[in-house]
């Protein structure tokens, strides 16, 4: 029993570290030597992530005009805890998440700390008041100083994926502010690189046997985490290997595996239907925010195979919004077998749709009615803290009907 327990602590504790010295060497060099940042040499666009130079001048247009949904969205933010410059930062040398029967859980530090410096960030870009930005550069500079690992159990590989993508975009945001230290950015960079990176890549290439055992959005957190370090960091693989899994890989991330299967009436099941519908709009948030990283660096991953994601998220809006919608059984390789949809937190209130809505609609102009309406029922979106104290509430950035809203025809 002992020598079982030994093994899972080791594996849980250190095949991260292990699997990330086979990184290539290139990257292995760029962990340790300071980086080069030259806005000059990269083909990345900055700000590059959930959002652009463009959408924040359209937010502070809006906002400081007093014109709605964007002031409610903005009055949710502002109203949010986290976005306090009374905020003080809890770092830690080692972040847990899962019992590994040793050391306790501590994630939540992490998880709310990244969401107020994405708060504060938003705050600064939107009023101008650069206590703000001091406010989200003190708690990511505390973090880098001092976060080495991420361990606990496999629960730790949620941790990487979805405060790695968030906290990236929090540090895309502020790496447009002056008085962030190319220090003080490249320090932050390697901790992404050293810390977040190669857990993301060990479970995407290497965990997994059967390629079923974890639902879609252990896949699509730590694909997230990988495209959002792979701009921050203006690392062109490192963002590849996303696209090429979202496309092409071998697990639920996959966009055919996550939208499984399309109905005769165009809807798209999505993989964890069967499963519930609080890990169903994770899947929508992850999705979403995947599709609009790539989307601000020019890559339409919404449009992909004929916009299949809109696909899933109409079928996904639809069951939640108290409608029927046709299933067929969904089985995996481990011999999960989900003969019906499942009811379980049906009509949850994720803030994930404002996003979703206003690209196909609004930008795209395509129709989407049930994404339309449950985008109306959660507005105006609110983030981290808004809606759990707990982790759920934290998994994805929100306050879309700030960020995400666009004029009509847009």
């Amino acid at each position: 029993m002992r020598a079982n327990y030994l093994c899972v602590l080791f594996c849980t504790l250190f095949l991260p570290i292990l699997f990330a010295a086979a990184c290539e060497k290139s990257r292995e060099t760029l962990l340790v030597a300071p980086l080069a940042i030259n806005d000059h040499d990269t083909t990345f666009v900055h700000p590059g992530l959930l959002h652009t130079a463009a959408a924040f001048e359209r937010m502070k247009t809006k906002v400081a005009a007093g014109t709605e949904p964007w002031l409610s969205g903005w009055n949710k933010l502002t109203s949010n805890a986290h976005s306090s410059t009374s905020w003080t930062a809890s770092p830690q040398a080692i972040v847990y998440r899962g019992a590994d029967g040793v050391h306790p859980e501590n994630y939540s530090l992490l998880f709310n700390d990244v969401a107020a410096a994405y708060a504060s960030a938003l705050r600064w870009k939107v009023s101008g008041d650069e206590v703000y930005a001091k406010q989200s550069i003190s708690i990511m500079n505390a973090w880098s100083a001092q976060l080495t690992l991420l361990a606990g159990n496999n629960d730790s590989v949620l941790a990487a994926g979805l405060y790695g993508y968030e906290f990236a975009n929090a540090a895309e945001i502020m790496r447009t502010y002056k008085g962030w230290s190319a220090s003080d950015l490249a320090r932050f960079q390697r901790m992404m690189l050293k810390v977040f990176y190669p857990v993301n890549h060990t479970f995407i290439t290497r965990w997994e046997r059967c390629m079923g055992h974890y639902y879609a959005n252990w896949d699509l957190c730590n694909m997230c985490s990988l495209l959002a370090i792979g701009v921050l960091c203006d690392d062109r693989d490192i963002y590849n290997e996303a696209i090429t899994y979202f496309k092409y890989g071998a697990g639920n991330g996959n966009i055919k595996n996550a939208v499984y299967y399309v109905h005769d009436d165009g809807l798209g099941q999505w993989q964890e239907s069967g499963r519930d519908q609080g890990h169903t709009m994770l899947g929508m948030a992850l999705m979403g925010a995947f599709c609009e990283m790539a989307w601000s660096q020019g890559d339409d991953l919404y449009g992909y195979d004929d916009n299949r994601f809109l696909k899933g998220a109409e079928y996904v809006a639809k069951y939640n919004l108290g409608q029927d919608v046709p299933y067929v059984a969904y089985t995996n390789c481990l011999g999960v077998n989900q003969t019906v949809i499942s009811e379980a937190s049906r009509g949850n209130a994720r803030p994930v749709w404002e996003l979703i809505y206003n690209h196909y609609v609004k930008l795209k102009g395509l129709s989407a009615p049930y994404t339309t309406q449950y985008a109306a029922n959660v507005r105006p979106e609110g983030g981290g803290g808004n809606y759990s104290s707990g982790s759920g509430g934290y998994d994805q950035l929100g306050y879309g009907t700030l960020t995400c809203t666009l004029d009509d025809g847009q």
